[in-house]
């Protein structure tokens, strides 16, 4: 029920937005701002239809002004149930040992491994042994050493 009502209000704001583009469109310029408008004579010859549009104007957004808070209260009632959604969140797996986390500090050698290898990382992310083999001095190049240029 609640969504066909939206689905209805939301329709007739679009119809009440077309219809304002049009009777805004069809208004003649009577400001002079730009020197570009109308003759003090062409404005009083059609004062009637300046009226009827200037009000087809104000009754037409006030209506979409209208539709809008009533489709912005309607969109907030039918979200007050949400809940956030952790399926992808980053899990840790522990073996025997906390995985060492960049956010702590460098990554530590794990016990029984030789000094110059990487850490293994027990994760679920692809990259995590990239990262944990960067962090060793040793799988960084080492800058190549130019002999400065003689003169």
């Amino acid at each position: 029920m609640m969504s066909s009502l939206f689905t209805f209000i939301l329709v007739l704001q679009a119809l009440v937005a077309a219809a304002m583009i049009g009777v805004i469109l069809m208004q003649k310029s009577e400001g002079g701002g730009l020197g570009v408008g109308g003759s003090p004579a062409g404005l009083l010859s059609a004062r009637g239809a300046a009226d009827f549009m200037t009000r087809a104007t104000t009754i037409l957004a006030t209506a979409f002004v209208a539709l809008s808070i009533v489709l912005a209260a309607m969109a907030s009632v039918g979200r007050s149930g949400s809940t956030i959604d952790t399926s992808l969140s980053k899990t840790a797996q522990t073996s025997g040992a906390a995985p060492a986390s960049s956010l702590t500090g460098p990554a530590q050698p794990a016990q029984g491994s030789p000094a110059g290898t990487a850490p293994a990382v027990a994760s679920d992310d692809p990259l995590a042994a990239a990262a944990a083999a960067a962090a060793t001095p040793e799988a960084a190049p080492a800058p190549a050493q130019v002999p400065p240029a003689k003169k």
